[in-house]
């Protein structure tokens, strides 16, 4: 049997029925990964596959074999975990090779909420140094290979999460976004990937970039699989204070999956921020992609309008702390760590041991010891606020419910177009940060192929802990346009699709 395509919901149908179980699949996966990621096409998307996850499938088929029920969910669902989460008994390296040998004691809040539900984690997956950029590379894996087109980025920092789900490594799984890294290769990769509003979902033991950003958040290759995950990793977490939010989320009724009950795009309210779209000549084929989407939107039924936010590149520059933020907070979490090879950033880069194109990593370790003692802290505090009120006051005089513009302005760079410096972390354009650095919730969702096969997602942003209102939206767009078009594997491994096999919408 083949689970290429398989969602939680025809997984848990075919439990039921009898046709599979859940030691089936994770074999299935494990074998996948064995021929396309460390062989064939050599993806180079897992760091670790978890050596207890078939012992921990059979004891889930037992129980029901026994009870004739699902224990929980997530119920044997094979889950793929970027290796920034803290996982007991499995390394985790953090993209770093200094920490290849570094095992927790204790799971991630994430990972333990996701066990509760049922799920396995299945493997370990690849991302750069410490989250510190918008690629693959790294000192532990080095680069992840986009399966649509073998040659170029799968996008970072949640690289190996993206790779590995749209070349069906997995059937779920969870990456972390700070600027933009669960959807950068969410875009690149043609899935849908959600950033949560920061403190719906905690953050223990994740490695930090920059605190009051950071955010796990759920990747699938189908909207109903991105809630699904969400409603397992939601909730208060007492060792994260930011979690406050999620004690009541107003207006939720029920699950994140019941809320996708009537999704519909007609008589949606859409606002397209023309600011965010490039002015390269590499962004054409981006931006025609996506404004096609807001044309078949109002075909749909959706009230689709144009506004503008004067200043937008400011506003961005304006409010990025990774500069300033994230030397004390990688610091401080090392710092906490007693089995830690190293105990700060300073040691990191002391030891030379770091990606060389890492440029953000290096620029991060320039930083202040403490942030607020950085001259422009505050002020970029204050920026942060009035970015997100500008965002809501443009949203609201428009009377608009979502923005959307591209992902990132670009499609997938090659790995030789990072070699010559094409494209750093300071000079990529990626839209993902309009959302991240002001505090606002948002999800990509695939909108199509360039006429060389590469992926374009859309950034749908909401307002703060909108979730459901972004799922519904995502769920009648993926109903509505079918975006999903899985990477061709042939016997010779994957290939970049022509223009015969691409499928564009």
């Amino acid at each position: 049997m083949s689970y290429e395509e398989l969602t939680t919901t025809a997984f848990h149908e075919q439990v039921l029925a009898g046709t599979t179980t859940s030691a089936d699949l994770v074999s299935w996966y494990l074998q996948r990964i064995a021929d396309i990621d460390s062989a064939g096409p050599r993806i180079g998307s897992v760091v670790t596959v978890n050596p207890q996850a078939l012992a921990e499938a059979e004891a889930l088929d037992a129980a029901f074999a026994a009870t004739g029920e699902l224990q929980g969910p997530l119920h044997g669902v094979p889950v793929l975990i970027k290796d920034q989460a803290e996982t007991a008994g499995i390394p985790t390296s953090f993209g770093s090779a200094l920490f290849a040998d570094y095992v927790p004691e204790r799971d991630a809040t994430v990972v333990t909420r996701l066990r509760e539900a049922g799920a396995i984690v299945l493997a370990k997956t690849t991302m750069c140094d410490f989250a510190a950029g918008w690629f693959s590379f790294s000192s532990r894996s080095d680069h992840t290979k986009n399966p649509y087109a073998l040659d170029r980025e799968a996008g970072g920092s949640s690289a190996g999460t993206g790779a590995a789900l749209t070349a069906n490594l997995g059937l779920v799984g969870v990456g972390e976004d700070t600027g933009g890294s669960v959807r950068v290769p969410g875009s690149f990769t043609n899935l849908f990937g959600l950033r949560p509003t920061t403190g719906l979902v905690s953050r223990t033991g994740f490695s930090p970039l920059v605190h009051f950003q950071d955010t796990p958040g759920p990747m699938g290759r189908t909207v109903g699989d991105v809630a699904v995950l969400l409603d397992a990793m939601v909730g208060c977490d007492p060792a994260d204070p930011f979690t406050a939010v999620a004690a009541r989320i107003p207006g939720r009724q029920g699950s994140y999956v019941d809320s996708l009950e009537g999704a519909t795009l007609a008589g949606a309210r859409v606002g397209v921020l023309t600011d965010a779209f490039g002015s390269l000549p590499e962004a054409e084929p981006v931006s025609a992609l996506v404004l096609a989407a807001t044309d078949e939107l109002r075909a749909a039924g959706a009230d689709v309008h144009s506004l503008e936010l004067p200043g937008l590149q400011d506003w961005i520059a304006q409010t990025a702390f990774y500069a300033t933020q994230s030397k004390e907070d990688i610091t401080s979490f090392l710092a906490a760590r007693p089995a830690a090879p190293v105990r700060s950033l300073d040691e990191i880069v002391a030891s030379g041991v770091f990606h060389p194109l890492t440029d953000l990593f290096a620029t991060a370790a320039g930083g202040p010891r403490v942030a607020a003692d950085a001259p422009d802290y505050h002020r970029m505090r204050v920026r942060q606020e009035e970015f997100r009120r500008a965002l809501l006051h443009a949203m609201a005089t428009a009377d608009v419910d979502v923005l959307v513009f591209p992902t990132v302005q670009v499609p997938p760079p090659t790995r030789q177009e990072l070699a010559d410096l094409r494209w750093t972390a300071e000079t990529f354009p990626t839209n993902t940060v309009i959302a991240s650095q002001s505090g606002l919730p948002a999800m990509t969702v695939p909108v199509g192929m360039t006429d060389d096969g590469l992926p374009v997602g859309m950034d749908v942003v909401g307002r703060p802990l909108a979730e459901c209102q972004l799922l519904r939206f995502a769920l009648a767009w993926e109903q509505h346009a079918r975006p999903r078009r899985p990477p061709v594997l042939s016997d010779a491994g994957f290939e970049t699709p022509t223009a015969a096999t691409v499928g564009a919408r």
